[in-house]
């Protein structure tokens, strides 16, 4: 086919030189597939590299502890992946012997493992014909094709699959599947992309329609929610402080932050301290002030923090914290991680 013939061609000149892309071995591929979900390259490289160091086989990071993991991969976000690419790693390890599946229901089998990501490592390190559907397949079969079905729909999901099933170049899937998703990359940009040079603009149905900027089409997103949270940073007569973990299935499930109150807005120094005692016990009266005055508004999928950090110092010692000069060895989110830089005793 015309469309897969050129994207082959286009790949052949402009592909990136990428350290996964020298290696068929699935532990690399799969963990390079999980860094990138979400993340674009330039940030995702430097972790991967950081990993491959650090755990070089599966069979390295299955015996890892979560919290190394977790402080491995602080940044990136979305720390479920983290988690779920920690448990992947112990399941290849003690169910299949420490080697991936090498079919494309196998992998689906895997942890934190989806349709996306079982058709990139079946594709790449098993030479199977499953086509590859992410964030750039979608852009460019929206707009060479000009499909306005959204692509986080239902049908959406259906329908692209099956036309990059169709349109896949089955005798060189691994290179193909690569190849398109590296188009979209660097090619079929989401703004501005230079359709003048590119080589499928004769048969793009979004250029000749002038559609480009209107695909892919996305339904709406989930209404944003905003969040006060408040963290007191607790400093002894030791420099000492108090962090603990957080539990639960809510974001940052098991990293680690200062004692938080969360509050349905912003509040001032005179309603902190008359509130601090809800989430610290301090036998004296301690001094608390305001360490920023702005929020720092860190922006998630769903959700905008507001977050202001408050210096609670206290002359008692508590016997329960940490010396503050360990913070960081502990995995935090990387608003916490920022501040723990700036913040001197």
């Amino acid at each position: 086919m015309i469309f897969s013939h050129k994207i082959l061609l286009w790949y052949a000149q402009n592909k990136r030189s990428l350290p996964w892309r020298q290696s068929t071995d699935p532990y690399k591929i799969w963990l390079s597939e999980i860094i990138l979900q979400q993340t674009r390259v330039a940030q995702g490289l430097p972790y991967y590299l950081k990993f491959i160091n650090r755990f070089p086989t599966v069979e390295d990071l299955a015996r890892a502890s979560e919290d190394q993991v977790l402080k491995l991969w602080q940044g990136l976000g979305y720390y479920s992946r983290a988690r779920n690419l920690h448990a992947t790693a112990k399941m290849v390890v003690n169910e299949y012997g420490g080697v991936f599946p090498d079919t494309f229901k196998g992998l689906l089998g895997l942890k934190g493992v989806g349709d996306y990501t079982a058709s990139a490592i079946a594709s790449i390190c098993f030479d199977i014909p499953e086509p590859v559907v992410d964030g750039n397949v979608y852009r460019v079969l929206s707009r060479y094709f000009g499909i306005g079905t959204p692509i986080n729909s239902s049908e959406g999901i259906r329908y692209f699959k099956q036309l990059a099933r169709e349109v896949m170049d089955v005798g060189q899937i691994r290179d193909y599947n690569q190849a398109i998703m590296e188009f979209g990359a660097i090619q079929c940009v989401p703004k501005n992309p230079d359709c003048q040079g590119c080589p499928l603009n004769q048969g793009c149905v979004a250029l000749q329609k002038k559609r480009v900027d209107e695909l892919p089409v996305k339904q709406n997103k989930t209404k944003v929610r905003k969040r006060y949270f408040n963290y007191l940073v607790v400093i002894d007569s030791e420099n000492r402080t108090l962090l603990q973990q957080r539990k639960g299935r809510g974001i940052w499930q098991n990293l680690w932050e200062f004692p938080l109150l969360e509050t349905k807005g912003n509040i001032n120094l005179t309603e902190m301290e008359h509130r601090y005692n809800e989430v610290i016990t301090i036998e004296d009266a301690p001094e608390i002030h305001q360490f920023n005055q702005d929020d720092i508004v860190h922006k998630l999928s769903h959700q905008h923090l507001y977050t202001k950090f408050w210096i609670v110092k206290t002359d008692s010692y508590m016997g329960n914290g940490i010396d503050f000069g360990t913070l960081e060895a502990y995995p935090v989110p990387v608003l916490i991680a920022d501040f723990i830089k700036t913040f001197k005793i």
